[in-house]
């Protein structure tokens, strides 16, 4: 059992946060100390707030180190990639170079940095710099452009003409009317 001696100010601070303060995590070490300062056994104040006895001990060794200003911090991990040191370079290369695949780009980072990353973390790094992945058609490679114009004169021309006089109907043509 820790013992811990709380002063009326410490009291009035905890019995104020446990409720006003903007962090759920905050309000729920408030709650913790404010039943330790009732008495309470640590197995009922864990039921009581809905922590573990390992988490207990650790609010209460925060309170002892640093009091409720310690409390009150919030320190949450945030990792942060290697790739961020080259950040704008990376971002000037990539605009003056786009790279046409994710495995494209990997190698130039690697080029560039001598970093190596996943095609997945590639992806999530350039997304982060706003540049997203394009979806680009194909263009026929057997196409014959004589052979196009030929159809166009002789086909769909005649057929686009007797659609605008009403003689002919055509599906999927917003622009154009005909009768069905």
């Amino acid at each position: 059992m820790i013992r811990i001696e709380f002063s009326e100010q410490d009291l009035k601070k905890i019995q104020q946060l446990r409720y006003a303060h903007p962090h759920p995590r905050v309000r729920r070490r408030m709650e913790a100390l404010w039943l330790k300062s009732q008495g309470l056994a640590h197995r009922e104040i864990c039921r009581l707030a809905g922590i573990s006895s390992n988490t207990l001990r650790q609010y209460l060794g925060m309170f002892q180190s640093g009091g409720i200003k310690r409390l009150t911090e919030l320190n949450f991990y945030a990792p942060t990639s290697e790739l961020e040191q080259h950040r704008y370079r990376l971002e000037v290369h990539f605009r003056k170079h786009p790279p046409a695949t994710i495995n494209e780009a990997a190698t130039m980072i690697e080029e560039l940095t001598g970093i190596k990353r996943s095609p997945s973390a590639v992806g999530r790094f350039l997304n982060s710099l706003g540049m997203a992945p394009r979806r680009v058609g194909t263009i026929p490679s057997k196409a014959d452009p004589e052979e196009q114009e030929h159809f166009r004169i002789n086909k769909l021309e005649p057929r686009l003409e007797e659609a605008r006089q009403g003689k002919r109907a055509i599906f999927g043509s917003p622009g154009i009317q005909g009768k069905r």
